[in-house]
């Protein structure tokens, strides 16, 4: 078998048998690309009338998100712009339990009680990551089939690279042909130019699918800390010794709205055990994570703790630290602002018709009917001497 044939043939037997769940998981990338613009237009109850006094401290805020939900552990308490509602957030691994309520941060009313669990979105996503299937399994099946996918991207540029006398018609779609040809040259022509972006997209979400993977982009890049996080620990020994004049989440809370006056985010996590530390989020870009700063604190003496993963203080993160920490935005597309979103959605809808053309084409190659030759009639034959 020659090379280009074998070639034709990987990129046909792998595209088969991954094309449905490719399909899928660009479809559903490709509706959630735009999130939190559609939730801020149509979740009203994130908004409030601004007003002149101070936010509710987060000891205020506690005994409010625990009447909400009776026994539950609150996570955390999201502070964002002075007419933005205030988060709270309700997380347990087991069993599972992930919910939150939005309330006035200056009077404590509740706005709105929700599932994260439920909804379009959500939905989307369970799809994207999961296929709907239990995450045991859904997950190394969508990732197997984003390796196969790259593979697919890389045998397809090959077979699409074209012969001298083919160059122009690589380039473009000849609408046209008959249905067939123009199949065909949305399938690779198309194909063609998305893969630029699409390869970026499969590459990045990658990195969730294997910890190999990750692994090996971050050590390779020089990385030197843990990509998995894990909380640092407080110092029990000095729990005796702590002061009980004001809560120390509020002192740091108001401590970060001193420090990071245009934070546009600061999320406070409620200690969940005695050796917990204090963690508290603070983000600074609109559209992107990677800039933000995981800051984590010891509650009984509230010196800061520097963690041994790469989630810790932005200016102390190195350049493989970085590139692990913008993996999200640069998969979504944010880290080049709406026009790299844009790019983004239109990257996964393209990706999402790839497998329905290649389908076509092999469908069609495979069922192409045979010409027929026209018989001579016995009374048209010319006449033969016996």
């Amino acid at each position: 078998m020659k090379p280009r044939k074998m070639i034709r043939y990987i990129h046909l037997v792998l595209g088969l048998s991954s094309g449905l769940i490719v399909f899928i998981v660009a479809i559903t990338g490709c509706l959630y690309a735009f999130k939190e613009e559609i939730q801020g237009l149509n979740q009203s109850y994130r908004y409030v009338e601004e007003q002149t006094g101070d936010f509710l401290l987060p000891s205020e805020v506690q005994p409010i998100a625990e009447k909400i939900f009776p026994g539950r552990q609150v996570h955390s308490v999201g502070y964002g712009a002075r007419n933005e509602a205030a988060e709270i957030v309700y997380y347990e691994i087991e069993p599972e339990f992930y919910s939150g309520a939005y309330i006035n941060p200056y009077t404590g009313e509740v706005l709105k009680v929700k599932d994260f669990t439920k909804g379009f979105f959500p939905f989307v996503l369970d799809g994207h990551f999961y296929l709907w299937l239990p995450p045991q399994i859904g997950q190394p099946v969508v990732a197997t089939a984003t390796l196969i996918f790259v593979v697919l991207l890389i045998t397809g540029m090959i077979l699409w690279w074209p012969k001298k006398a083919n160059v122009k018609q690589r380039f473009s779609i000849k609408w046209s042909a008959r249905w067939r040809r123009k199949n065909f040259d949305l399938h690779s022509v198309l194909g063609f130019y998305t893969s630029w972006v699409v390869i970026v997209l499969a590459l990045t979400g990658l990195v969730w699918g294997f910890q190999w993977f990750a692994k090996t982009v971050y050590y390779t890049a020089g990385g030197e800390k843990e990509l998995l996080y894990q909380e640092p620990l407080s110092d029990t020994t000095r729990m005796a010794t702590a002061s009980d004049s004001e809560n120390n989440l509020d002192l740091l809370w108001k401590k970060m709205k001193t420090k990071y006056p245009e934070a546009l985010l600061i999320e406070v996590h409620y200690p969940h055990s005695e050796s917990a530390s204090l963690y508290i989020n603070i983000k600074h870009d609109e559209m992107t994570y990677w800039r933000s700063d995981y800051l984590f604190f010891d509650q009984y003496t509230l010196q800061e703790v520097e963690p041994d993963h790469i989630y810790g203080k932005f200016e102390n993160a190195s350049v493989a630290d970085k590139l692990m920490r913008m993996n999200y935005d640069i998969h979504i597309g944010a880290i080049f602002g709406l026009a790299g979103k844009v790019l983004a959605f239109f990257a996964s809808l393209l990706t999402a018709s790839l497998p329905v053309t290649g389908f076509m084409i092999w469908w069609g190659r495979k069922n192409k009917k045979k010409r027929k030759v026209p018989r001579v009639s016995q009374a048209k034959q010319p006449f033969q001497h016996a």
